[in-house]
């Protein structure tokens, strides 16, 4: 007999047939009455049964959210503040966890307690690796986070908190945003798992050279949430607010009981003038925006190089057909293109370059369909061909570009990274970029960025997912058309520059160079692009630099943050003692500015006798880390955050929210 058993005090059964709508019982039960010091807490008294604390009132209470993010020239300044309350008669651990784009370096953390600020401070990396492996040398307990996923990374870290008493957690990070498909993005993440009633996120943007449209997307924009957001648009300025209420926090289309989750993302683009692109100064230093939209494209040489060894077998060489097949319908006319397909041994479709003609790309089609995965790999070989078919086929006025899919490491032929590196490098001869996607996390993703850096391309992971086919084309829309070759930015009058030189210019990217002047003279300053367009030479020049000169208060932060990334770039390319100078200046400038980035650590400074955590920013190379179980742990997460609370003892808490006769059951069937 299928029945409802519900804790009162004691233990009701109900047989499931009086339950049925429309009948009515008188039912007698015998019920054992416990003593107000018998009532569990935190579990309520409701017509004299117990009913879980979820219903009522937590025995915490994340009661106020905020994310505040400024954006100044494309810099972006966020700020998350989470407010949280211990509701309970004892100490709690609350953990706050927090996710944030991959490109952005945090530059703070703070927590407030009980009228007391515990600073985050950012240290060398071997420095905190040192004071963690003292702690738990001590006996002391200690953690070390670091995680990474797809466009995010994750912070997270926990204190104790006494009864009755609340907790402030204040998390900055800062990122340069990169221009592709003709906007930027900003991407705020937000899993609160609790609606919280004071939710709110704000966004400014000023732009010097105007806005041009400003956009909200993300799961977070749907219909269920549109009257949630406002959106202010005044020539260079505009604000975004983002206001659900309690409600709307379960009400979107990832949303529940837990509350939100999902992104909001801000896009937006600035004007556009036709010449040098806008600079902005500050206190001696300048930053340099140069994106010319009105060019004519360049007919570019595109070689494709595509792993089809047994790894690649299933879903990924599926999606790579489909990939290859969109993309082969995209190119130009007056595009020519190769494609190599290689396992232990190589496959070209042809010996060389061919136009993108209806007839040679429904050729190329026909061979994409058929690719079938199987075998050693051979990376070595197959990008020595793909190199050899661009530098026989050198056609004036155009832009070559060679571009590896593999998801594995080389089996056969040369198999030594480092080899195989100055084989192609010596190939390439710095004549066109080579760009690297690994497919998966079995590729060795160093070995990849390396090689595309020095033969001046990126590397970029594509995930195992549905949507591999959509990484792969979106990837190719970035570098689809070159507007710009041999680019080549000048600054007479500036020192201690970022990267100034460019193989290629594409449309909707952009070029940011950042620098000092040198005595901060203005007058004796002048920035000059060179380059090569179609079929002739290019070059902008501001003889009227003041005209172009804007305030921009970031304009340090942006040079040291865009210094340190293309530090770590040289340091990955580099070995002996060059590597270590590079690797120093990296490090200085990173605890100068308070970055966390590969080479230095966030120490979590808390009360005595607490858990010591070491924050360190995790590299792409590192595959995602799956988190541990909670166990018996309330949950709360926040906007963009998660806040975990584990009693003291936790057996004990699990005892306490549980009517002393019986748990709540649900076994009734209508």
């Amino acid at each position: 007999m299928s029945v409802a058993s519900i804790s009162c005090f004691g233990q009701l059964t109900i047989p499931a047939r009086y339950l049925i709508t429309g009948r009515a019982y008188v039912l007698i039960a015998w019920i054992w009455f416990l003593t107000p010091q018998d009532l569990p807490d935190p579990l309520q008294v409701i017509g004299g049964c117990c009913l879980p604390s979820s219903v009522f009132i937590d025995d915490w209470d994340v009661y106020s959210f905020h994310i505040n993010s400024t954006v100044t020239s494309r810099y972006a300044t966020t700020v998350i503040t989470s407010r949280v309350a211990n509701r309970m008669d004892e100490s709690k651990e609350i953990e706050f966890h927090v996710r944030i784009p991959k490109n952005a370096f945090i530059s703070k953390f703070q927590m407030f307690i009980d009228g007391q600020v515990y600073d985050g401070v950012v240290k060398a990396k071997e420095q905190a690796q040192q004071q963690y492996t003292e702690a738990v040398s001590r006996g002391e307990s200690a953690g070390l986070v670091s995680s990474v996923g797809r466009t995010l990374e994750e912070f997270k870290t926990s204190v104790t908190v006494a009864a009755h008493k609340k907790v402030t957690f204040e998390l900055t990070y800062e990122e340069l945003m990169k221009r592709t498909h003709g906007k930027y993005e900003l991407q705020i993440h937000a899993r609160p798992m609790q609606p919280v009633r004071d939710f709110k996120v704000d966004v400014y943007i000023h732009e010097e050279a105007g806005i041009n449209f400003i956009d909200v997307k993300g799961g977070l924009s749907t219909k269920a949430l549109a009257n949630a957001i406002t959106k202010t648009h005044v020539n260079k300025q505009a604000w975004v607010y983002f206001y659900p209420t309690v409600d709307q926090q379960t009400m979107c289309d990832n949303c529940g009981e837990q509350g939100m989750n999902g992104d909001l993302v801000i896009v937006y683009d600035v004007n556009r003038n036709n010449g040098l692109g806008d600079i902005k100064k500050f206190a001696g230093f300048f930053v340099h925006h140069f994106a010319p939209s009105n060019l004519p494209r360049i007919s570019k040489n595109v070689v494709f190089v595509i792993d089809k060894s047994g790894s690649m077998q299933g879903r990924k060489i599926e999606q790579t057909r489909i990939a290859l097949i969109h993309i082969l319908n995209d190119l130009a006319e007056d595009d020519h293109f190769g494609l190599i397909t290689f396992d232990g041994n190589i496959f070209p479709w042809k010996l060389e370059l061919v136009q993108s003609n209806s007839k040679n790309v429904e050729s190329a089609k026909n061979f994409a369909r058929n690719i079938q995965a199987g075998g050693y790999t051979d990376i070595n070989q197959a990008l020595l061909q793909g190199a050899n078919m661009l530098n026989t086929h050198d056609r004036e006025g155009s832009a070559s570009i060679l571009i590896l899919l593999t998801d594995g490491q080389p089996t056969k032929g040369v198999t030594n990274l480092g080899k195989i590196q100055s084989n192609v490098r010596e190939a390439v001869a710095g004549k066109f970029p080579v760009y690297c996607l690994g497919f998966g996390f079995d590729v060795d993703f160093e070995f990849l960025k390396k090689m595309s850096l020095q033969n001046n391309g990126v590397a970029r992971r594509i995930y195992v997912d549905s949507d591999a086919d959509l990484q792969l084309k979106g990837f190719y829309e970035e570098v689809a058309t070159p507007l710009l070759t041999d680019v080549t930015m000048i600054y007479v009058g500036g020192t201690n520059l970022t990267q100034t030189n460019f193989s290629q210019y594409y449309n909707g990217s952009e070029i940011v160079v950042a620098g000092q002047i040198t005595d901060n003279d203005t007058e004796t300053f002048t920035p000059q692009v060179v380059a090569i367009s179609v079929m002739f030479d290019l070059r902008y020049l501001s003889a009227v630099i003041l005209r172009l000169v804007f305030s921009d208060p970031n304009g340090i932060r942006v040079w040291a943050y865009l210094t340190v990334k293309q530090l770590l770039d040289k340091e990955l390319q580099l070995s002996g003692p060059e590597k270590e100078q590079v690797k120093k200046e990296a490090l200085s400038l990173s605890l100068k500015y308070s970055f966390v980035t590969p080479l230095t650590s966030m120490v979590v400074t808390k009360p005595l006798g607490e858990t010591i955590h070491v924050l360190h920013k995790p590299k792409e190379s590192e595959a995602p880390q799956r988190g541990k179980p909670p166990g018996r742990q309330s949950i709360s997460r926040h906007r963009g955050t998660s806040t975990r609370h584990r009693s003291d003892n936790v057996g004990e808490q699990h005892k306490q929210r549980q009517c002393k006769t019986s748990s709540i059951h649900h076994d009734v069937f209508f």
